[in-house]
């Protein structure tokens, strides 16, 4: 358990006793609703900066076998990344899919006039 005694500018004095997030959520409720504010805008910011790359979903259906039974075609990919709640055009697929062949991550191949790709 954290201790902390806080003044704040109007002459107020709080002791306070418990976890770090328990004795800021004090400290916030002291300063009013402009702390509040700010502090949710900055969680706001945090949140929003990580973002999911291609080339992550893409390894994601990789370690899931995804490609491991039969080939696939980027159309196939389009549906699955889709039912996932990542939509991507097939072309932007093709590119990324590309670059996963030239790593040695899949293989693909020429099939029925298409190319598919495989683990």
């Amino acid at each position: 358990m954290a201790k902390a005694q806080i003044t704040f500018p109007d002459g107020t004095t709080v002791k306070v006793e418990g976890t770090p997030d328990e004795i800021s959520a004090v400290v916030d409720r002291g300063r009013g609703p402009e702390a509040m504010k700010r502090r949710s805008a900055r969680v706001k910011v945090k949140a929003s900066s990580t973002r999911i790359q291609l080339v992550d979903l893409i390894a994601n259906l990789i370690d899931g076998g995804f490609f491991r039974k039969k080939p696939k075609d980027p159309a196939a990919m389009k549906t699955a990344l889709g039912a996932m709640g990542h939509h991507y055009p097939v072309t932007t697929l093709s590119g990324a899919m590309l670059r996963q062949v030239r790593s040695r991550n899949l293989r693909r191949m020429k099939q029925d006039k298409k190319w598919v790709y495989t683990g």
